[in-house]
């Protein structure tokens, strides 16, 4: 039986790995005010960044899809990990020897599938890597300097070679504790007769990392003519290995995308290699699949959809490359960052042209130039022939139906009215109007009618403030929070206050009953806070308080209202002890007029047949009151 994970380390591990280092791993991340940081969100599609980060609080919350947490959750929601299997990682991360309850810590048995993988594939990469110095690698190291990578450069890409016998790896790997089961499911050994055997044999290795940098696979590559595999076989598809969803050096590339917004995308291994000794080193490389919609959402969230973003693409100049370039245009669309490509003289790759004419070629290869829609128009246009009205009936035909899925209408227009130059038509008008009218018929069949890539707007109303109205959380009774109540405002302010700024508000807040927070999801949270220990709890350490609000929802919707509370950003501009016995005041005032017009309409209800004694007693309680609604009146958080 797996032990359970100290739950002191747990805390630790959460201390030790601040959240934005975390998640800055998988998306580019901007200031977003407040001490809080934005980006694309990577759990659901949009084009406006509605994902926030609060470094200070060690949260995430997405305004858009609801998701949220602490960098535990990121990581759990992000790569499909069990909770066990994230501390695991985040610690080794960290360098903390975690401790287990129950039996202590075996770690063949108690390590999560992922992370034995992971561990597999990072033993592999070694293995490989000291393979490639052995005589029998001699021709994997002869394959590196004919393109021009010497030993320096194959260390940096950490370049392998997987000696020719049966299971040399295997063996290996064995001796590290890897059960066969294991090596199988990995993709690193296949069933042979007699057991496990390697999958990679007398190829060169390139290890392919996920954006976080872990190795999850491999590309390997023939070297000898007795080789009866494809010219290149990659790594099959795994619980860690999906080839849609992996970019071969974006884990080297990350960082330089982000920071220069630009990618480029070429075709091989030794492309990428070539791009970034010649100082391109935002390439990147599909690893044996078409470039599609999930590698686009890998390089979105790095790019960050701003206006000067380029994504530049480098394919061969025959058929089967602008095949590439055409199937990569249909998917243009799905960017806002604007799309080149990039060909090379004599149809060379950049490997190629690096060896042939050196650095400063690769570099200005990759300079954009030709818009990517441009192309592929000019390769449509081109199958036809433009000299006969027939010809460019049909080349319009086709060409106009692949500009009318341009969403944006201004940019569909310009692009209509280059096709009308392309094709030979000088009634501009004639061929923007045909765009127009495929573009309105795709719609009516039930195209798309919004915006690309989700909502425009950000999370915040009114100066930074939270929504105008939002629909009933489901799991509530009640009506829907509306923003423009001055009531539910308040309290969203208030429990803002008691979960990011508890200082300013405890311990007046902890007096605080369920029953002044007139909104059923805000009531809710101000029971998770009360199961926490109170607002006081986060006097003494605000992470570790926050994480306790959360444990006490009892579901993931009130879970998600926490961490959206506790990441956005307030109404005021100074947010100080004023500001927040304003809150505490308008709030406990608004229950304390609730309850004097409860009592009022009870006894109006009753008339005469209430009882003398309940009548004085009631009317007591009015007396008392209006006094300590006045006295809030007129002294404000002091009469608290």
């Amino acid at each position: 039986m797996a032990g359970r994970i100290n739950d002191d380390d747990v805390k630790a591990v959460r201390d030790a790995v601040p959240i934005d280092s975390v998640v800055s791993e998988y998306l580019q991340l901007r200031n977003a005010g407040g001490g809080n940081l934005k980006g694309l969100c990577p759990f659901h599609d949009e084009k406006s960044p509605s994902f926030q980060v609060s470094p200070g609080k060690g949260l995430f919350h997405c305004f858009g899809c609801q998701e949220g947490g602490d960098t535990i959750a990121f990581v759990m929601k992000i790569d499909h990990l069990s909770f066990s299997e994230t501390v695991e990682r985040l610690a080794a991360k960290a360098g903390i020897t975690l401790r287990y309850e129950e039996g202590g810590y075996n770690p063949s048995h108690q390590r999560g599938e992922r992370i034995r993988l992971i561990e597999a594939h990072q033993a592999a990469a070694d293995f490989y890597v000291r393979a490639l110095e052995s005589p029998e690698a001699e021709i994997g190291r002869k394959f590196l300097a004919e393109r021009g990578f010497d030993q320096d450069a194959a260390a940096h890409f950490r370049v392998g070679y997987s000696p020719a016998g049966w299971d040399h790896l295997t063996r290996y790997l064995r001796g590290k504790g890897f059960s066969d089961k294991e090596l199988i499911t990995s993709g690193l050994s296949q069933d042979g007769r007699r057991g496990p055997i390697d999958r990679f044999r007398g190829r060169l290795m390139w290890p392919i990392s996920d954006t976080a940098g872990e190795i999850v696979g491999f590309g390997a590559r023939k070297l000898r003519d007795d080789d009866n595999g494809p010219k290149y076989l990659n790594t099959p598809e795994t619980p860690v290995y999906k080839k849609s969803q992996v970019l071969y050096g974006i884990d080297l590339a990350k960082k330089d995308i982000a920071k220069a917004s630009r990618a480029v995308v070429v075709e091989g291994y030794t492309d990428v290699m070539a791009c970034h000794l010649a100082g391109v080193t935002t390439a990147i490389a599909t690893c044996g699949t078409a470039f599609g919609n999930d590698h686009i959402k890998i390089l979105r969230r790095l790019l960050m959809d701003n206006g000067s973003a380029r994504v530049i693409f480098t394919f061969d100049g025959d058929s089967a490359g602008q095949k590439a370039a055409l199937r990569a245009f249909e998917d243009d669309q799905k960017f806002a960052a604007e799309t080149y490509i990039a060909i090379a003289p004599d149809g060379m790759d950049p490997c190629d042209l690096r060896l042939a004419k050196g650095d400063d070629s690769v570099r200005d290869l990759v300079e954009p130039r030709t818009p990517l829609f441009e192309f592929a128009l000019r390769q449509i246009v081109g199958r036809y022939d433009l000299e006969t009205p027939a010809g460019r009936a049909a080349a319009l035909d086709e060409a106009a139906a692949v500009v009318a899925k341009i969403k944006t209408s201004s940019v569909q227009r310009e692009v209509a009215v280059q096709l009308a130059g392309l094709v030979g038509i000088l009634d501009q008008e004639f061929v923007v109007h045909r765009v127009a009218q495929l573009a309105r018929w795709a719609r009516d069949k039930g195209g798309d009618h919004g915006e690309r890539g989700g909502r425009r707007g950000g999370p915040q109303g009114p100066r930074g403030g939270a929504p105008q109205q939002s629909a009933p959380a489901p799991g509530f009774s009640g009506p829907a929070l509306n923003l423009r109540s001055p009531a539910h405002r308040t309290e969203r302010e208030l429990l803002k206050l008691a979960l990011q700024k508890p200082a300013l508000v405890s311990p007046a807040f902890d007096a605080y009953g369920v029953d002044e927070f007139t909104a059923p999801p805000y009531a809710a949270v101000r029971q998770c806070i009360a199961e926490a220990g109170g607002a006081e709890q986060g006097l003494a350490d605000d992470r570790e308080y926050l994480v306790a609000v959360m444990d006490a929802a009892p579901d993931n919707t009130v879970r998600s209202l926490v961490t959206e509370l506790a990441v956005e950003v307030f109404i005021g501009k100074t947010i100080d002890e004023t500001y927040a016995g304003m809150q505490l005041v308008q709030v406990r005032l608004r229950a304390v007029d609730r309850r004097i017009d409860d009592v009022q309409s009870s006894l109006a209800r009753l008339g005469s047949n209430v009882a003398p004694q309940d009548l004085a007693a009631a009317q007591n309680e009015v007396w008392v009151l209006q006094q300590y609604a006045q006295s809030l009146r007129a002294h404000g958080a002091a009469a608290l």
